[in-house]
């Protein structure tokens, strides 16, 4: 008899445990993703205000824009770990070269700066 109730005590623990590590995996599914932020600057280092940021997932070739804001600021987050992203900008008859933040990167807030470059013609 001891060892019955010894035994769904146990049982009983143990699945205690395992939901309870359960719910805290699942508590924040966004803990391991990523953000990158930066600022899209001109040739003379000046922000640039309107801007289009692209963001290239490597994998998956799926593409996110955002329009710098005031001072030049760009935001993307819920960004996978596990993936390699692709950076650029375009303002006008400008745009930077393509900058790459990798998955080896292990920074949870990656800040990019980008510089516009006049393009070739």
């Amino acid at each position: 008899m001891h060892r019955k109730i010894w035994l769904v005590s146990f049982l009983a623990l143990l699945l205690a445990a395992a939901l309870a590590f359960g719910a805290k995996k699942d508590k924040d599914p966004e803990a391991n993703l990523r953000t990158v932020q930066g600022t899209v600057t001109n040739a003379q280092d000046q922000p640039v205000d309107g801007a289009v940021v692209q963001l290239k997932n490597t994998k998956s070739l799926q593409v996110r824009s955002f329009i710098t804001k005031e001072h030049g600021a760009y935001f993307f987050h819920g960004l996978s770990p596990d993936v390699d992203y692709e950076l650029r900008a375009e303002y006008q008859n400008s745009a930077s070269p393509a900058k790459t933040l990798s998955s080896f990167d292990s920074r949870k807030q990656a800040v990019m700066n980008l510089r516009l470059e006049s393009k070739s013609k």
